[in-house]
Formats: C-alpha cells, structure tokens, sequence
C-alpha cells in the first residue's frame, strides 16, 4: 500500500523572473533548443505531466526539451497580491516564458484544460510563435449573455467581501484520498507522487501543521469578465499551427458548465480551428494524462512527429 511511482527521468527545477514575479518550472530532457511546453490546469500543477513525459521518452528517438511552468498562483510559482486571477495575465506570462526560452524558434504548445484554454487563445494572438499545437479537454469556457453583467459583478462584489480557503489536512495520505476522490481513475501509487508535489506543509494561524493544496484560493473567486463568444472564435480562427484536439470518452466537462453549455456547442465551436484534427482517448476522464498516459503519449509523439 505504501508503493510510491517512481519517475523515469525526474525533471529539473528552476526558478525564473516572470513579469514581476517568481515562476517555477520543470524541466526535462536537453537544456537547448526549441521546446515542447505544458501548460496545467485550474488547480493543477506543473509535475502533473511527469507520467505523460516519461511515456514520451519511453518511446525512443533523440531526448526531447519539455518545460512545463506552475502557472501564476498555483504550486510553486508565486501569487499576485491581487483580489482576483485575470485570464489574460496567464497568455502574459506565456509570453514572456517562450521570451527566455524559445526566442527565435517557434514553440510546440500543448495545454490540458484551463491550460488548453491558454494555449489555444496564445495561438490565435502570437500564430507565428507555435509550430503545433495540442489542447487537452480545453474546450472553453461557456458563453455568457450580456444581460448576466449586473448578477456577475454583484457576486464578485460580494465574494470580494469574504476570505477564500482552501481545506487543510492532517496527514499527506489525506491528499492523497482527495487526489482519489477527485479521480477514481489515478493510480494509487501516482496518487501518492503527485500528492507531495500538489501540496506543503505549513504551520496555520492555531498553531498546527498542515498539509495545504499549493493553489492560492483567491483562484476560487468567481470572474466577473463575461466570456464572449465572438472574441473566442475570432481567437480561434486566427490559429496557423497544426492543431491536435484530444477529448476523454468519459469526459466530465459538462458537469461544470451547470447547463450554460452543451457538449455539442462545445465541440462544433472547435470548428473555427483551421484544420483541426480530433482524438477521443478510450477509458480516460477529464485527467486524461493520468488516467492514459501511454496512450496519450502515442497520440501526441505521431502528431509532432
């Protein structure tokens, strides 16, 4: 029961200066040339793709350059002292990371969900810096209707008014059953990895020492900029880079979208991609890169390939 995953090829960890801030970041493979970027989603962290770059590499050919940031707020990467996330800062700090370490070169950009959503909006605004493009389960969030404006701004209003927490547990293992609870799927000795790097030990204001999801909850106030569905298939529309879209049979989107967004509009808006390909991965949920690591990997190596 105690079986931890052990990596195959461990990533490197770095720190960089990005726009203001301290970014963490993974590292795998040659310190050079053009890379193959991850980007994590809500709640998520960078070490969530070490089972999908292990299967990578386990399918021979020269080593590939993998980096893979926390994003702003989430792991290790610092937080802004700011009330609320802005999705825009996150294609900020994509930028700016690509600044450093693909300058000349366009970059392979894969996203899995919040991530997926990044990449594919990044695409459309910088087309000549990705050269392929992947997008794990980001199927964008639901439009919004003008007349939601008032309803949304007065809860943000309110939400502002009141503490964000994120629960707090005794033992690591705890993590570990939330981590098991949130997908039935992951392996328990991947559970068990991905717990210690999904969260720290700190000392609270009682005095006792807890173990803490590394997400600042200031991500759980809700974003009182209404989604705008022209603007996101303008975005779309204006991709150049080959694009590969991968879904989960036994995909989960629907249940967050609470009605707002059917998983056919979902699908059909993906339309607006200019030569888009499409993957449905069998016997995988929205973690698609925990629950099939292999089978995505195969995926994603013929497609670069």
């Amino acid at each position: 029961m105690n079986d931890t995953y052990q990596p195959v090829h461990a990533a490197r960890s770095r720190d960089l200066p990005i726009r203001g801030l301290r970014m963490h970041l993974l590292e795998w493979g040659p310190a050079e040339g053009a890379p193959l970027v991850l980007l994590h989603g809500w709640m998520d962290v960078a070490a969530s793709f070490q089972f999908m770059v292990d299967e990578l590499a386990a399918r021979g050919g020269p080593p590939r350059r993998i980096l893979a940031p926390d994003l702003r707020g989430f792991g290790q990467s610092e937080a802004p002292q700011a009330d609320s996330y802005w999705f825009t800062d996150y294609l900020g700090d994509l930028d700016a990371l690509l600044d450093w370490a693909s300058p000349q070169a366009p970059v392979d950009l894969l996203g899995h969900s919040m991530g997926g959503n990044v990449v594919m909006q990044y695409a459309g605004a910088r087309p000549g810096r990705v050269r392929r493009l992947m997008n794990l389960e980001g199927f964008g969030v639901p439009p919004a209707q003008p007349d939601e404006a008032p309803g949304r701004l007065a809860q943000w209003l309110d939400e502002l008014k009141t503490p964000q927490v994120l629960r707090g547990y005794g033992q690591l293992d705890g993590v570990v059953q939330r981590l098991l609870k949130n997908n039935p799927r992951l392996a328990p000795d991947k559970a068990r990895w991905l717990a210690a790097h999904w969260s720290a030990r700190r000392v609270d204001a009682d005095g006792v020492e807890r173990w803490h999801i590394l997400a600042d909850p200031v991500h759980k106030r809700v974003n009182p900029v209404l989604a705008r569905e022209e603007e996101l298939q303008a975005l779309w529309r204006a991709i150049q880079a080959p694009t590969l879209f991968v879904m989960a049979e036994r995909t989960e989107a629907q249940a967050w979208w609470g009605g707002r967004m059917t998983l056919e509009h979902a699908l059909a808006r993906l339309d607006a991609v200019k030569g888009l390909a499409r993957a449905e991965l069998p016997d995988a949920g929205h973690m698609l890169h925990h629950d099939q690591p292999a089978a995505l990997a195969a995926l994603i190596a013929a497609f670069l390939a």
